[in-house]
Parts: C-alpha cells; structure tokens; sequence
C-alpha cells in the first residue's frame, strides 16, 4: 500500500518510494507484540546472564547456584528497573510524550541514562575475579552499542530491538569461536530464530525501516567481538 498525500485543492497523489509493510492478520499482529515484549532489549542483558549461569555449563563451574542467581538480579536491576524507572520519570515529568520512545528525540535521554547503568554494572563485574570474562565483554559490548545507536541516534531512527537481539546473537558466535566444549548447536539455533522473530516482529509493528533493523543486528554483533577482544588483550 502506497503512502498518500492530500494537496491544497484536496486531491489526492501518492508519496513516490515510500512503500507501507502489507496489513497483517489479527494474530500476526498479536504475536509480533508479543515478541516484542518478551525480548525487549532491557531484558536482553538478563536473559544473556540467566543462559551463562544457569544453561551454559562451562562459565561458572564451581559458583554456587545462590551466588549466580545474585548475578543475575543484580544484573537486572541494573538494566531493567533502573533504566525502566528513567524512563517512567521522564514521562512523568513531560519529558517525553510516550514510554514507547516512538521519536529519536525521546530516546536521546534514555539512551544516555542506560548507557551510564550499562557502564556501571560493566565496572562491577570486571573487580569480582569470580565472573567469567565473557560475562564482562558482553555487558562491555551492549554499552558500547548502546553508545553507537545513541550516536546513530541523530542521524536516524535505529533499532533498538535489533541492537538487542544483535548482541545476543555475538554472545553466540562468541562462545562458538572460542572453542567452548560444550555442546551450542541447539542454543545458537534457538538465539538466531529469536533474532528473526524479533526483527520481522518489529518491521510488522513499528515504524522502523529495513535499514534500522540491519544497522541495530550489525552495532549489536560487532561489539560484542570488540569488547571480547578488548577485554582479553587487556
């Protein structure tokens, strides 16, 4: 379907290039929110650290199950309530119009209040030895793309739903590429069909164009080989 434009004398002309994603079935819609929502970049961070916990085996060997659990909150409540919370504020304070972010000028704040949460908790775990290194670099890698999309920010709408699932995609290649001996075909596989579920929710649901959604699956994968390789060389 073609985006139209009304004239003056009010006839009607259609906008040359740009073309509106096909109207989607009721359930499609549905389910694209809900994807959406589950695998809302605030909660990429725990759900990563959750999987290197508890699924992945070979990271915190040793580690009692109450003192991995305590990574996990601490985690969450560092990348989920308080960026959440900042949010919440904002709106609160008329800041923003939508806790949805649905404008770049909205999420310039957000962005940058995350990034300082994201870059705290990337300090916190780096001074406790106990933590596995790919634990810090992945933290390091979701600040370090985070900080890219903000810049991004200014010159177009990026995806912050890829950005998310981009990261958790590097997480995978990473632990692939550094030659863990436990078993992640099933894991990879499971991490990449939610990155296709997510990118294609949010070109049904959102306003965003492809090259949004590619730019946030490439910042989101390439840092996180930077900040391993960062965080290994250092």
């Amino acid at each position: 379907m073609e985006n139209k434009i009304k004239d003056q004398r009010g006839n009607i002309h259609p906008i040359a290039g740009i073309q509106n994603m096909p109207e989607q079935p009721l359930v499609i819609r549905v389910l694209a929110h809900v994807f959406s929502f589950v695998f809302h970049p605030l909660f990429i961070p725990v759900i990563a650290t959750w999987y290197l916990a508890f699924i992945q085996p070979v990271y915190f060997t040793g580690m009692p199950s109450h003192d991995r659990l305590w990574i996990v909150i601490r985690v969450g409540y560092n990348t989920i309530f308080y960026p959440a919370l900042t949010v919440l504020l904002l709106k609160a304070v008329g800041f923003i119009k939508s806790i949805f972010l649905k404008t770049q000028r909205e999420r310039i704040i957000p962005y940058i209040a995350t990034n300082f949460f994201y870059f705290w908790v990337y300090l916190v775990l780096r001074s406790q030895p106990e933590v596995p290194i790919i634990l810090t670099s992945f933290i390091f890698g979701i600040f370090l793309a985070s900080s890219l999309a903000l810049i991004a920010n200014i010159y177009f709408k990026i995806s912050m739903h890829a950005l998310g699932v981009g990261s958790l995609s590097g997480l995978m290649l990473i632990i692939i590429f550094s030659g863990s001996s436990y078993t992640v075909f099933l894991p990879v596989m499971i991490a990449f069909m939610i990155t296709g579920l997510v990118c294609t929710s949010r070109m049904i649901v959102s306003d965003h164009k492809p090259f949004d959604i590619y730019s946030g699956l490439f910042f989101g994968i390439i840092c996180q080989f930077i900040a391993y390789t960062f965080i290994v060389l250092s």
